[in-house]
C-alpha cells in the first residue's frame, strides 16, 4: 500500500513517521502524481517543530511543499495533461493536507508544470521553492534588469545560489554575501561576479568599490534582522530592497538611510498566481536549456530515512545545497 510521511505531534525530526494509506482518487480539476522525489526545505523543518505561525491541524499532518514525479491519474475537467506526464509540484499551500513527502498526492492541474527537460529528477525535485522564490522577487518585484548590481544575502544558501544564476541569465551582476571567507571561491565558481564575506569586510565599502561608488540597484535580503541597516546603506539612492526571508529571528529595525523602494515578498503570492507560474515555468526552461539554471544538490535520502533527512537539514551540514528525498 501507498506510503505517506505525517506527524501528530510537534517536535523535533523523529516526530514524523511512515504509514501506509490508500490513494485517493483525483476530484475535478485535480492531478494525482506518482512522487519520484521530493526536497526537504526550512518550511517542512517549521511546520514539523511547530514554529510555523499558520495553524498546522494535528494528529496526521502531512509535510512537503515541492517535488517531482509523473501523472499517475486525472480526474474530470482538466486538459494539458496525459497520464505518464513528468511533472513537478509548483506549490502545495496545504501541506498538512497534501504534502509531498509520500508515494502519491493529489494537487489541483494548476499546481503542476512540465518537467524541463534535461533535469534529472533529483534536480527537478529541488529546483522549485529556491527558483521560483529567487525568480519572483527579482524578476517580479523588482524588475531586475541587464547591468543591475544585485546585491544577494545568504548568498551560498538555496535561494542564494538560484538568486545568483538567475542575475546571470538575465545580465545583471550578483554580488553575494556570506559570513565566511571560505566560501568565497565557492560562490565564484558557482557565478558570482564579487563576493563580500563579512568576517574579514564592511558590506558597506566592499559594494561601493565594486559597484564604482554608485551602490546596489537592487538587494535581496533572505536574512533581515539588524544586519538589515547596513544592506539599505549598501543600496544606491532610489534603488530597491526585497525582503524574502527571516534567517535571522532578531527584530529588524524600522528601515532608515537613503531613500529606496521596499518590498516583502513571499513566495505563494506570485506560486498561486497562473499567469506568474507561466512565466516562471518559462524561464525555468530557458535556463535549464541553456545550462544558466541547475540547482545544486548535496544529500540524497530514502523515503524510509525521512528523519534522517531532516537531522541532516538541523544540523547545517547542507551547506545551502538541497536535500533530497527519492520515493
Amino acid at each position: 500500500m501507498p506510503r505517506v510521511v505525517v506527524f501528530d505531534e510537534f517536535g523535533g525530526p523523529e516526530v514524523m513517521h511512515v504509514v501506509e494509506e490508500p490513494v485517493v482518487e483525483p476530484s475535478a480539476g485535480e492531478v494525482r502524481v506518482r512522487i519520484e522525489a521530493f526536497a526537504v526545505n526550512p518550511l517542512d523543518q517549521m511546520m514539523r517543530s511547530g514554529a510555523l505561525p499558520a495553524v498546522v491541524p494535528l494528529p496526521h499532518a502531512r509535510l512537503g511543499v515541492e517535488g517531482t514525479g509523473v501523472v499517475d491519474a486525472l480526474g474530470p475537467e482538466t486538459a494539458g495533461l496525459e497520464v505518464g506526464d513528468p511533472v513537478i509540484i509548483t506549490a502545495v499551500p496545504d501541506a498538512s493536507v497534501r504534502g509531498s513527502y509520500a508515494d502519491y498526492t493529489t494537487v489541483p492541474v494548476s499546481r503542476v508544470i512540465t518537467r524541463p527537460a534535461g533535469l534529472g529528477v533529483e534536480e527537478a525535485a529541488a529546483i522549485w521553492v529556491t527558483y521560483s522564490t529567487a525568480y519572483g522577487a527579482l524578476v517580479e518585484k523588482a524588475r531586475m534588469r541587464p547591468g543591475d548590481h544585485v546585491l544577494i544575502t545568504a548568498a551560498s544558501g538555496g535561494v542564494g545560489r538560484a538568486a545568483i544564476q538567475i542575475a546571470n541569465q538575465i545580465g545583471a551582476v550578483p554580488i553575494a554575501v556570506t559570513r565566511h571567507s571560505a566560501k568565497k571561491d565557492d560562490l565564484l565558481s558557482a557565478g558570482a561576479a564579487a563576493v563580500i564575506a563579512t568576517d574579514h569586510a564592511d558590506v558597506v565599502e566592499a559594494v561601493r568599490r565594486h559597484t564604482g561608488g554608485a551602490g546596489a540597484d537592487i538587494v535581496l535580503d533572505v536574512v533581515m534582522g539588524p544586519g538589515q541597516q547596513d544592506l539599505l546603506k549598501a543600496a544606491r539612492p532610489g534603488g530597491t530592497l526585497v525582503a524574502a526571508g527571516f534567517l535571522d529571528p532578531r527584530p529588524t529595525p524600522f528601515p532608515a538611510g537613503p531613500p529606496l523602494t521596499i518590498f516583502s515578498y513571499r513566495s505563494f503570492e506570485h506560486t498561486l498566481d497562473a499567469v506568474v507560474v507561466n512565466r516562471m515555468a518559462a524561464f525555468l526552461n530557458a535556463g535549464v536549456r541553456l545550462g544558466a539554471l541547475r540547482p545544486a544538490v548535496g544529500r540524497v535520502f530514502a523515503l524510509d530515512d525521512v528523519v534522517e533527512a531532516h537531522r541532516h537539514l538541523e544540523k547545517g551540514l547542507h551547506d545551502g545545497k538541497k536535500i533530497v528525498v527519492t520515493v
